[in-house]
């Protein structure tokens, strides 16, 4: 149970962290969010709890295929913000697009053998 809470402490700490980094710099706070540190930490706990090549390979792979469809959201709210649309409103277009992308990826992907 200890090491749950404490997944959950470090996961925290990181958002944290990335939004006082954004108040005061926000690219700075961009930079550090778009390190792939939660995949890192991700990869780091799942081979602590299966120490399994392939599983990991598998793993590491899928996360390459499922991250470039989410790519085109940062795209969208810069864009949707700067021409009026509320916040709220940009965030969630942002986030139905991505969710659309994830579905035709894991429609798609499997069509050019990827192991998604």
């Amino acid at each position: 149970m200890w090491q749950l809470a404490a997944k959950a402490l470090l996961s925290g700490a990181l958002i944290v962290a990335i939004s006082e980094i954004g108040k005061r710099l926000p690219a700075m706070g961009a930079l550090v969010a778009s390190l792939p540190l939660v995949s890192v930490l991700g990869m780091i706990l799942l081979w602590h709890a299966r120490p399994d090549a392939e599983n990991m390979a598998i793993h590491a792979e899928a996360t390459f295929w499922y991250v470039l469809p989410s790519l085109p959201m940062f795209l969208l709210i810069p864009a949707l913000l700067r021409s009026g649309v509320p916040f709220w409103a940009a965030l969630g277009a942002g986030c139905l697009l991505t969710i659309g992308l994830y579905l035709a990826m894991m429609q798609i992907g499997p069509r050019f053998g990827l192991r998604l």
